[in-house]
């Protein structure tokens, strides 16, 4: 699922690109994706785009009159710039954005259709798809903190619930907490002040350097390769690789559709957490530290 990192160069390449362009028409190709009726899509067609946005992991084009269109990419939507005379990839568009000077298309790989697109009308509808999730950007440690205990969850889930905290998802949370040395498992309610201290830190500074990272990288092009799997990152994606600070292979725990990734070394005291699914099957032969 595109993260804050990746959804910040999205919105750049947007507001470079629409912002202050009529909005021609909107072709929906897959018509589940449309998740409102009311303001009817055509609404939008023949506005012109004020600004783009991000909310959460939502990307918003505002129109005059406090209209409003919201994607949520989800795991695999992505968005691709079309130059005039370039076709959309046939089996993965969902939905087509014409302007005068190229072609937005929402895509999805996969058969697992999550990606939505609603239309609607007022600050208080649009604050209505905001989980309310803090912008790390927008708070200060004390702010942070007082989020975090606010319930108690393993940090993992903390990080990525975007009730908590807004942006972050599977990727950057693995390395954040790699940055602060922390367990995934670790509470929340149970973390020292300079844990939490350690934890708003590697936050911050993971979330600017990849922004500006995918920013440099990018350019003035329009973002094309969105991964949640990038070579440079310390640990997510990398099973079995060195850790890069202590050079121990990288560990990982599988849970539905998602992995958290960690150095047992730097983070966990050696320890290598159980996976339900491997501890399952090895039973005593399961090992507990590296």
């Amino acid at each position: 699922m595109p993260e804050l990192p990746d959804l910040a160069v999205y919105v750049d390449a947007l507001n470079r690109r629409v912002r202050g362009q009529v909005l021609n028409a909107v072709r929906v190709r897959n018509p589940f994706v449309l998740r409102t009726v009311d303001p009817p899509l055509d609404a939008v067609a023949g506005c012109r785009v004020t600004g783009v946005r991000r909310q959460g992991k939502r990307i918003v084009l505002e129109f005059a009159g406090e209209l409003f269109l919201v994607i949520h990419l989800m795991i695999a939507g992505r968005l691709r710039w079309l130059e005039a005379g370039h076709a959309a990839p046939a089996r993965i568009t969902l939905t087509l954005f014409e302007f005068a000077n190229g072609t937005l298309a929402l895509t999805e790989a996969g058969t697992k259709r999550r990606a939505s697109l609603h239309v609607v009308r007022g600050a208080a509808a649009l604050a209505a798809l905001d989980s309310g999730g803090l912008e790390i950007g927008d708070i200060d440690a004390k702010t942070f903190a007082a989020r975090l205990r606010a319930e108690n969850h393993t940090l993992k889930r903390a990080l990525t619930d975007p009730h908590i905290l807004s942006g972050i998802g599977n990727a950057y949370s693995d390395e954040i907490l790699h940055r602060a040395k922390l367990s995934p498992i670790a509470q929340t309610a149970k973390l020292d002040d300079d844990a939490m201290a350690r934890l708003y830190a590697a936050a911050t500074s993971v979330l600017d350097e990849w922004t500006q990272r995918l920013r440099t990288e990018t350019g003035d092009r329009f973002p094309e390769k969105v991964t949640a799997f990038r070579p440079a990152m310390a640990v997510h994606g990398k099973f079995r690789q060195p850790c890069p600070v202590c050079g121990t292979p990288v560990q990982r725990i599988v849970y539905a559709e998602n992995e958290c990734n960690y150095c047992p070394r730097c983070q966990t005291n050696g320890v290598v957490l159980a996976d339900r699914a491997l501890s399952r099957l090895l039973h005593k032969s399961f090992r507990r530290e590296i």
